[in-house]
C-alpha cells in the first residue's frame, strides 16, 4: 500500500524530462490520477500518443492541462480535488536566462509563488518544488532566480506552518541526458562528425541519472517537513572523464575541442553550502536542510553569530567522489542514449 494510492498528483512542466521519468514509475501502480501541467500543446499531445501507445489501460490515468504557471487562472482548474504536487517547471537553460533574465524570474519567482498559493487555495497536502546545485552561491540568473525560489517556499512554508500544505525543496546537480544537458549534445556532435566542445575539461560537475532525481524527490516526499530542503549525495566528473567517456561508448574518434568558459559558468558547482552544512542533517545518502526559522528581531544580528560556519566547507563538485573514466562509462550505459533501459520501462 503506498500512499500515492487513490490519490491525485500535480506535475507542472510535466511534458519535460522529470515529468516522463514519474510518469514511468507511477503509473502502473495504485495512483488515481497524474495531471500534467504545461503550455506547451504539441509535447502533451506526444506524449498522450506515447502513453497511449506504450500503456493503452494506464495511460487513461494521465489528465492534461494547458497553463503557464505565471498565469495563476491558467492553472488552477489543475490543483482542484489535487492531494500532492511536484513543481518542476521552470526556465533552466543558463544562457536564455542570461539574455533574458526578468523572464526567469515571471517563471522561477513568480511561477513557483503561484504554485504554493493554488496549493493553499486547495487544499493540497504536500509540494515538493525542484531547485538546482546553481542555486547555491549562485553567478548566474538561473541559478539566482532558483536561489530566491527556494527562499520564497522556506518564507512560505514558516507562515504557513501546520495550517495548509507542506512545501518541501530538493536540489540537484546534472541529471544526464535531459533536455538541455551537454550529453544529447556530444551525440549529435559525434552523429555530425564535429568535434566535441567541451568548455574546460578539468571542470567538474555533479552526476545524476534522471531516476536519481525521481529517487529524490520521493525521499523529500516521505521524510520532509515543512520548510526541509533535501539534497542526494552524489559524484562528480570532470567535463573531459565525461566527453571521453561518450567517445569510447559511442567509439568514436572526434576531437574534444577547448572554447572556454561562457559567461555564467562555474569551474566547479556547489549543492550543499558552508552555511547550510553547518546545520544539515545527514540522512546517508542524502543531506536534510531544516528551514531557517530565526525571526526578524534584527538585534541578533549584532550580538550573535556562529563560528562553525567559517570552519565548516561547501559540499561541492570538486570535494565529493569524483568517477572514473570507466565508473563514468556505467552510468552512461543506464541513458537509453547508449542504450540503457529507462526508453523502455513503461
Amino acid at each position: 500500500m503506498s500512499v500515492f494510492d487513490g490519490k491525485v498528483l500535480v506535475i507542472t512542466g510535466g511534458t519535460g524530462s522529470f515529468g516522463n521519468a514519474v510518469c514511468r514509475r507511477f503509473l502502473k501502480t495504485g495512483i488515481r490520477e497524474i495531471r500534467i501541467v504545461s503550455r506547451d500543446e504539441k509535447k502533451q499531445d506526444d506524449m498522450r500518443h506515447l502513453y497511449q501507445e506504450r500503456v493503452p489501460k494506464e495511460s487513461s490515468k494521465l489528465k492534461y492541462y494547458i497553463g503557464d504557471v505565471r498565469d495563476y487562472a491558467s492553472m488552477e482548474g489543475a490543483f482542484k480535488g489535487a492531494d500532492f504536487v511536484f513543481h518542476a517547471a521552470a526556465l533552466k537553460q543558463v544562457p536564455s536566462c542570461e539574455f533574458y533574465p526578468i523572464e526567469a524570474v515571471k517563471t522561477n519567482v513568480l511561477g513557483s509563488n503561484n504554485v504554493i498559493t493554488a496549493c493553499e487555495m486547495h487544499g493540497v497536502k504536500k509540494a515538493i518544488f525542484l531547485s538546482t546545485d546553481k542555486a547555491a552561491y549562485p553567478v548566474n540568473a538561473m541559478g539566482m532566480t532558483k536561489a530566491l525560489m527556494e527562499k520564497n517556499v522556506i518564507a512560505r512554508s514558516r507562515q504557513i506552518g501546520g495550517s495548509g500544505p507542506v512545501l518541501c525543496l530538493t536540489r540537484y546537480g546534472n541529471v544526464m541526458g535531459s533536455r538541455g544537458s551537454v550529453i544529447p549534445l556530444f551525440c549529435e556532435q559525434i552523429e555530425h562528425g564535429k568535434p566535441l566542445t567541451v568548455t574546460d575539461g578539468s571542470m567538474t560537475r555533479f552526476m545524476m541519472t534522471l531516476e536519481d532525481a525521481v529517487e529524490l524527490v520521493l525521499y523529500a516526499f516521505e521524510h520532509g517537513s515543512q520548510g526541509d530542503l533535501f539534497v542526494q549525495k552524489a559524484p562528480a566528473a570532470s567535463l573531459d572523464t565525461l566527453a571521453r567517456a561518450v567517445l569510447d561508448l559511442k567509439h568514436a574518434d572526434n576531437e574534444i575541442r577547448t572554447i572556454g568558459i561562457r559567461h555564467g559558468e562555474k569551474l566547479y558547482e556547489v549543492l550543499v553550502t558552508s552555511e547550510e552544512m553547518v546545520k544539515a542533517k545527514d540522512m546517508g545518502n542524502y543531506f536534510r536542510i531544516p528551514a531557517d526559522n530565526r525571526d526578524l528581531n534584527y538585534d541578533k544580528y549584532f550580538t550573535k553569530g556562529d563560528e562553525a560556519v567559517a570552519r565548516t566547507e561547501s559540499y561541492h563538485s570538486n570535494n565529493t567522489r569524483r568517477l572514473s573514466l570507466e565508473e563514468m562509462k556505467d552510468l552512461l550505459k543506464k541513458l537509453d542514449l547508449f542504450g540503457g533501459p529507462i526508453s523502455t520501462a513503461y
